[in-house]
């Protein structure tokens, strides 16, 4: 209701860049109720606090200097924050305080400062004394009153640039220099997305895929964490808890991460987490190749990857286990790259393929104990959509994970692909192609050996393995069992496998395992058309694929009105429990809050549309349709009697997901969620 009465203020704040150092501001501020009214604006510049913690490097000064905020930095230089009057010519007034925690107010202790970080806002809302009078800090605020009329619109201007990089002091605030330069950028902005979008996309959708993009390079943040410091505690402070270390990122001791990441949220989630940040470098293809790709080799570089090849996983917890996708993202990066420059970097895609080397490794040796191609992995970013925590199992139980086996399927494959363009471009990778070419087999004889599909519900289910090596299947109907579906490489000879002496290795494997052309696998999908032009790998051969998809092309199960769902909606009646170790678990789908405490409580869904899961789906069913062609069709939805080609069906699954974030008949966007009114006066 909050949009209800109209009784609430717009605050729009536009940026344009007029040099690398020169950044505008214009702050748009709009009373869209019925009555005049008063609202206190506060444009703010602080440091970060590099001075109380760590080295303690020297404390820098923000003063005023010639009617501006001046900001002196020891490696930053000089800035200048110029504030321009409000529309009824009153100079705002500029308030300081330090960046430093209100101690008294929070723990009862002797205060830092006199002036903490929270001043400016006591300050403002009650008189109080929490500004210095000397006008010299750490944060500063120019602070505007402005009284606006019912129904209008005002206009801040602020400017913040380095004097020291060369920009020119002078600006006219009122005139033509700012406002040209504003809308030169934008009219640059326009052109560049124009550029990006599609023949024929809707102005609607066009405005979706903009403010994803924008999102993304949004994202990007510096990210410090100096492990070893935070293990051991800065220098001059009091020492950390006893057994830090071992509680989380004891091992990690070499990472030490100084660089600028691509976060999960800048806002809600501003941590540095692998897998997300593989998604968001094929995205980030599209707009900033160069960043996208040097994202990838980071993860790969010895700061953050782990001497055993271990990627950390993210920021909380470095020894949680993500899916293995950055061979997949850094092959769609180099792809999109070499598709805008018209240049393949080769380069980029052996720095990753050699460091992947190592982690692929460190997942045969650390994720498959029993050495039986089937995969453990624990966390994998499913469990809130599994009944037990699946990284902490009672003492003597072990989990076989479909999803594991499936990923380090998928992984194989990628490995393959990136070894077969390099053989293109280096014959020495053949060698290593045939190798990942004959590990995929090897995880399709696990899928097969290890019961991981069940013939009789016609789904992959994890495996729980109890103490005394009684496998119990665990019946869930997830996006566990369809992770099988990602593994999928459609290998087109004549273009993909060039060399004479590779298309003979992979011909003899093939027939080692008694496979001639036009044969399927006992497990798997390892198979050449009978023309022999084109060879098929998957985990799941199409009879199987055609039963997953029952499940997952059901209304009432699997599949929502925007995207396949991550537990089945059959679960809402029918939730699954086990009893392990004395104890009952249990999973059943909930579309909003979860009602267990497990992973997090309330803040885990049990059922959510997950974007990045959908995309791979959707991959995944392009690439069996082009080996498989338009003879093979599915039904879409199950029930409706509507057969579909499964790119078809892909061309459905994106249809729903783009639903998400358009207005629907209403004009209502059903991400908003169903009590949320858009705001009439803009979004």
């Amino acid at each position: 209701g909050v949009f209800d009465d109209d009784r609430y203020w717009v605050v729009e704040v536009t940026y344009a860049k007029r040099g690398p150092t020169d950044v505008l501001m214009s702050v748009h501020v709009t009373n869209t109720g019925p009555d005049a009214d008063t609202l206190h604006v506060l444009p703010s510049l602080w440091f970060r606090d590099t001075w109380s913690w760590g080295q303690k490097h020297p404390k820098p000064v923000l003063r005023t200097e010639a009617g501006d905020l001046l900001a002196e930095h020891e490696r930053a230089g000089v800035y200048r924050l110029a504030a321009a009057p409000a529309p009824d010519g009153t100079a705002p007034t500029p308030l300081f305080c330090e960046n430093a925690t209100n101690t008294a107010r929070l723990y009862g202790t002797e205060p830092l400062t006199p002036y903490p970080k929270d001043g400016i806002n006591d300050h403002v809302t009650t008189g109080a004394a929490t500004v210095a009078g000397d006008q010299v800090g750490t944060k500063a605020a120019w602070w505007y009153r402005l009284d606006v009329p019912a129904g209008r619109t005002v206009e801040l201007r602020l400017r913040l640039f380095s004097p020291t990089a060369g920009d020119e002091p002078d600006l006219d605030w009122a005139g033509e220099p700012f406002d040209q330069v504003v809308q030169a950028r934008r009219a640059e902005s326009d052109t560049y997305y124009a550029g990006l979008t599609p023949a024929g996309t809707s102005p609607e959708r066009a405005a979706v895929m903009r403010a994803a993009f924008a999102g993304m390079v949004w994202g990007k943040q510096f990210y410090r964490y100096d492990v070893p410091a935070w293990l051991d505690g800065d220098p001059d402070e009091p020492p950390p808890p006893a057994g830090r270390g071992d509680i989380r990122n004891g091992r990690w001791r070499h990472l030490d991460a100084y660089d600028i990441l691509s976060m999960p949220d800048p806002w809600e989630y501003p941590w540095f987490a692998a897998w997300d940040l593989a998604f968001h470098c094929v995205v980030l293809a599209h707009v900033d190749p160069s960043f996208a790709k040097y994202q990838l080799v980071l993860m790969c570089r010895e700061w953050f990857m782990h001497p055993n090849g271990a990627i950390p996983a993210y920021e909380w917890s470095f020894d949680d286990v993500n899916p293995p996708v950055h061979a997949w993202a850094a092959l769609k990066v180099f792809g999109l790259d070499a598709a805008a420059s018209g240049e393949r970097d080769y380069a980029f895609l052996e720095r990753v393929f050699q460091k992947l080397l190592l982690n692929f490794t460190w997942w045969v040796n650390r994720e498959d104990p029993d050495g039986n191609n089937v995969f453990e992995g624990g966390f994998l970013g499913l469990d809130n959509i599994g009944p037990i925590d699946r990284s902490h199992l009672p003492q003597g139980w072990r989990l076989e994970q479909s999803d594991g086996t499936a990923w380090m399927a998928f992984y194989a494959l990628s490995m393959l692909n990136i070894a077969l363009v390099l053989a293109e471009h280096d014959d020495v990778y053949e060698d290593i192609a045939t190798k990942f070419f004959e590990h995929f087999a090897a995880i399709t004889d696990g899928v097969a050996d290890n019961g991981l599909w069940d013939p009789a519900d016609g789904f992959f289910y994890d495996q729980l393995v109890r103490p005394d090596g009684v496998r119990v299947p665990l019946r869930v109907k997830s996006v566990v069992g369809l992770i099988p579906v990602l593994a999928a490489l459609d290998v087109a000879e004549s273009t993909t496998l060039p060399r004479t002496m590779l298309r003979k290795r992979f011909a003899d494997f093939l027939g080692r395992r008694g496979m001639g052309p036009g044969q399927v696998d006992r497990c798997g999908f390892v198979t050449q058309s009978p023309d022999s032009d084109r060879l098929m790998l998957t985990v799941v051969d199409p009879q199987r694929l055609r039963r997953v998809l029952v499940e997952v092309l059901d209304e009432e199960r699997l599949l929502s009105p925007y995207g396949i769902r991550s537990l089945s909606r059959r679960h809402a009646q029918e939730p699954f429990s086990i009893e392990v170790a004395g104890q009952t678990f249990s999973v059943g789908y909930e579309p909003a809050e979860s009602q267990t405490g497990l992973y997090g409580g309330n803040s885990n869904w049990r059922g959510p549309v997950w974007l990045p899961i959908n995309y791979l789906v959707i991959e995944g069913l392009e690439r069996y349709h082009e080996y498989l062609g338009d003879t093979f069709t599915v039904e879409c939805p199950t029930g409706s009697g509507r057969q579909l080609t499964l790119t078809q069906v892909a061309a459905e699954l994106r249809a729903r997901l783009v639903s998400l974030f358009l207005p629907d008949a209403s004009g209502q966007r059903p991400s908003d969620g169903g009590g949320l009114r858009a705001d009439p006066h803009g979004e």
